[in-house]
């Protein structure tokens, strides 16, 4: 099992800006009859965490203070739009007593003759399936073999995945994840080339705008701490 470590955060005291200074990062402890508890977590090896545990894979929380790492999920990852680091973190406590309901996400693996053979394109109708299950058979991922593909009029269902017995899926059976589109005819091309009309006046830059917004937003809760 992977750890985090984390301290406890003083939210009067603590502030935010100050800790993204010094690559620290803010996060929420909350679960079922779990009293929420306010953290600091060290940004560099949460990211290094993330990029291996997801959202799927339960994590052991070293909470500074404590003998006992808490069982824990990452629930929810917020990121700058612009610089794409963590500016919070929610995390679930879980009991291992009681089922966890959240997204597994689908890893497509081998080859479609559809596709290597038949110049078809793979189209990917579902990329995440909600699972219930006990923390400890909680699958971090769920592949789908497209080899299953051999032609046009092939198809994964929802049906098709292979999960362990101790794993619920909340999806339906019949639901299509993936299929193989034959692929495009000249004229369907050439008549797609003529629909598509390109303003350049009405582009947005849209780096400057979120850049804005972010100046915007930070302008406002360094106010706020104030």
């Amino acid at each position: 099992m992977a750890h985090l470590k984390a301290k406890p955060r003083d939210v009067e005291k603590d502030s935010i800006k100050r800790m993204r200074k010094t690559g620290s990062v803010p996060a929420v402890l909350y679960g079922h009859k779990v009293k929420n508890l306010h953290l600091t977590l060290d940004g560099s090896l949460f990211q290094k965490l993330y990029k291996t545990a997801g959202r799927t894979t339960v994590v052991g929380l070293a909470l500074e203070g404590e003998k006992e790492d808490r069982n824990v999920l990452i629930h929810e990852v917020a990121v700058d739009p612009v610089w794409s680091f963590v500016t919070h973190v929610d995390l679930y406590q879980v009991n291992a007593k009681e089922k966890i309901k959240t997204e597994v996400p689908l890893v497509f693996i081998g080859e479609s003759n559809a596709v290597k053979s038949e110049g078809g394109v793979l189209v990917k109708n579902i990329h995440h399936v909600e699972v219930e299950a006990f923390f400890k058979d909680l699958p971090h991922e769920i592949k789908v073999d497209i080899s299953k593909l051999a032609t046009f009029a092939d198809s994964i269902t929802v049906a098709d995945l292979d999960i362990a017995p101790e794993v619920k899926i909340h999806a339906d059976p019949k639901e299509v994840i993936a299929k193989v589109a034959p692929p495009r005819t000249e004229t369907e091309l050439a008549s797609l080339k003529e629909e598509v009309v390109i303003k350049v006046d009405e582009v947005k830059v849209e780096g400057e705008e979120k850049k804005k917004e972010r100046e915007t937003a930070q302008a406002l809760e360094e106010k706020t701490e104030k």
